[in-house]
């Protein structure tokens, strides 16, 4: 029966914790806030969770290195399991977040590790690991963030009339869901293809990228050369994305993420066989941009290879 009290203490009283700094950290609810999508709430955060599980177990548990490093994951997933169970996040966010959630919580409780076998003060070091996000938080609201741009470049082999993947590239008629061919962007439950409209096949064109849950992208044809290059800005719609779309941290035109432009490019190999190129940028501004564009390249790839395999298919009909 101790043993299930210590359980639940340890494990339940950073569960709460990680709510508090949930709710600190909602930018409408503290001016001090940096905000969910920061490095005090991604990073610090998980890490202080660890720390804290590892420093409120029994010191037979936490000294146990093994019990320091995995214990705190319990916590991490009850707590992410929580906040999509009751809607505060979803999916999307939740994917993107676990990995490094759990890396640094396991530092957090290694760290604790470490400090119980020098035989520091835990009264210490409970009070540090709670207080060191809401510290460092209003200093990584002061700091300017410069947007970066990325690349997502994606490529396929067609062998087909070119200008039957030209047609299938400048206006993408309805695709069924049995054609969607997505793989990561419909794990994490990104909204798929469902067709591309233009009006003429010029600069200056205006075409239309719908995605299924209300997700549209207005583009403008920017350069154009018949049945080899066509360059499109793209400017997501976003006031007209339901909020149910997509989570405020990855809506495409929101705070953090937006798409900048696209090309379409045919590179012709030998008779009858082409490669088709497409690639996009897009924009990041985070506090670490280092790991949320290696999660937005996988996606862009995923999302634009879904679309050269859908175009490949039906050039070759």
């Amino acid at each position: 029966m101790k043993t299930l009290g210590n359980s639940l203490f340890s494990l339940g009283i950073p569960v709460l914790y990680g709510f508090v700094l949930r709710a600190f950290f909602l930018d409408d609810l503290s001016s001090l806030a940096a905000g969910i999508a920061s490095f005090a709430f991604i990073v610090l955060g998980p890490m202080c969770i660890g720390a804290l599980t590892a420093a409120l177990a029994p010191k037979e548990w936490s000294m146990n290195v093994v019990y320091s490093l995995f214990a705190p994951w319990a916590v991490i997933l009850i707590f992410l399991a929580l906040t999509f169970v009751l809607k505060f996040e979803g999916g999307i966010c939740l994917i993107m977040a676990l990995p490094v959630f759990l890396l640094c919580a396991s530092i957090g409780g290694f760290i604790i590790w470490l400090v119980r076998r020098h035989k520091l003060n835990n009264k210490i070091n409970v009070i540090a690991t709670v207080l060191i996000p809401f510290l460092v938080s209003p200093i990584e609201k002061t700091i300017d963030f410069k947007p970066q741009n990325y690349e997502a470049y994606t490529t396929i082999i067609i062998e087909a009339p070119k200008e039957k993947i030209w047609e299938n590239v400048v206006r993408v008629k309805e695709i069924k869901e049995i054609e969607d061919n997505g793989k990561l962007s419909k794990y994490i439950g990104f909204p798929r293809p469902i067709k591309a409209e233009l009006d003429t096949l010029s600069a200056g064109g205006k075409r239309k990228a719908i995605f299924d849950k209300g997700l549209v992208f207005d583009e403008t044809v920017l350069a154009y050369e018949h049945e080899k290059k066509m360059n499109f800005s793209i400017t997501p719609l976003t006031e007209e994305i339901p909020p149910t779309t997509l989570d405020e941290h990855v809506t495409v035109g929101g705070r953090y993420f937006t798409v900048l432009d696209g090309t379409y490019e045919i590179e012709p190999l030998s008779p009858g066989k082409y490669k088709l190129i497409l690639y996009s940028h897009f924009r990041l501004t985070t506090s670490f941009n280092f790991y949320s564009g290696l999660w937005a390249e996988l996606i862009m790839k995923d999302i634009q290879d879904n679309i050269l395999q859908i175009i490949k298919k039906r050039s070759a009909i």
